[in-house]
């Protein structure tokens, strides 16, 4: 069975005041409703997100909501992130009932995780970002180790980057790429490379970026990256032109992925694969350079095993430069995919 999915940008709801609470549910919801969650499946959706939204309030008295849609194995589902920078707390204190820092009954987060189908986190004195994830009654075990944040420009109404996601039985492909500046003409540039990927996300990664090349002549142009993890090989192959950034992410260790100078669209040459036959077992991240690339992982311990939806949103969160579209991909690479 294959799966094809080309990303949308993230709806981040600021948290500052409990109007805000409110407001990050109708949201979710609404998310959820796209996704075709049943009356039931939208109120565990609708719990959670109060829940995630509410201890921010409590604990950090301000920071955002982050909802998207995801792919998933046979059911599409709805992922809910809080985003805060207030004082970091300890996973293990915080899941069992009982404990709380706010005074409160300390059931919040329990409740989420009997509530959610996938949970995780990271904090640390720079504050917290907690994930869940719902997928329909049935389908608890259709999770997809990736992550994807996406935000754009802000005084902007669209967003030119993008992102897709194809995954069959021995092939995972993922797309980044920029649209050139902002604004409706690099959001047509973007989504003329989505559809391209759409039309040729198997083809091997040259071909691939011959092909949105040919689909982005006419437009503004852009910087596109394409990864291909083979899985039974557990190898990856990567090509990229412009400035879409990667690396391959293990605990103690990375790898940058490198992309040769051009425009995809415009000023384009034949990239040049590069191959990494260890990349099982490895965290994959690819983003747009609406994010800041001077960022180490080594000073996140713990961050690559962490789930890659946590380690999107962290960068997000610390990283993004903010006066540029952003996206950002990770993928555990070996992983239920």
């Amino acid at each position: 069975m294959e799966l094809i999915f080309i990303g949308s940008p993230t709806r981040i709801v600021p948290i500052e005041e409990a109007t805000g609470v409110g407001q990050a549910r109708r949201v979710a919801q609404q998310v959820a409703a796209d996704a075709g969650f049943d009356e039931t499946d939208s109120g565990r959706v609708a719990l959670v997100t109060t829940e995630l939204a509410t201890n921010v309030l409590k604990h950090a008295a301000r920071g955002e909501m982050h909802i998207a849609l995801l792919p998933g194995h046979g059911a599409q589902g709805v992922e809910v992130t809080a985003v805060d920078r207030g004082p970091g707390f300890n996973l293990a204190d915080c899941l069992p009932d009982g404990y709380s820092t706010g005074g409160t009954r300390g059931e919040g987060l329990g409740s989420v995780t009997r509530q959610a189908d996938v949970m995780d986190m990271y904090a640390d004195s720079r504050g917290a970002v907690v994930m869940a994830r719902m997928y329909p009654k049935g389908h608890g075990k259709a999770d997809i180790r990736f992550g994807a944040t996406q935000q754009r420009m802000d005084g902007e109404s669209v967003c030119g980057d993008g992102w897709g996601l194809a995954i069959r039985a021995d092939l995972v492909s993922v797309l980044v790429v920029d649209g050139l500046g902002h604004g409706l003409p690099a959001q047509e540039a973007a989504h003329a490379a989505t559809d391209a990927f759409v039309a040729h996300a198997f083809d091997e990664p040259v071909a691939l970026m011959a092909a949105m090349n040919d689909a982005m002549a006419g437009t503004r142009g852009g910087a596109a990256a394409v990864a291909h993890y083979a899985v039974e090989q557990g190898s990856l192959r990567y090509a990229g032109i412009g400035n879409i950034a990667g690396t391959l992410l293990a605990l103690g260790s990375s790898r940058g992925l490198a992309s040769h100078p051009g425009i995809v669209g415009v000023q384009a040459r034949r990239p040049q694969p590069f191959d990494f036959p260890e990349a099982k077992g490895k965290l994959l991240v690819m983003y747009s350079d609406g994010l800041i690339s001077r960022w180490n992982a080594r000073d996140y311990p713990g961050l690559a095993s962490r789930h890659p939806g946590v380690v999107t949103t962290l960068l997000h969160r610390d990283f993004n430069r903010g006066r540029d579209d952003v996206t950002v991909f990770a993928m555990a690479l070996g992983a239920n995919a």
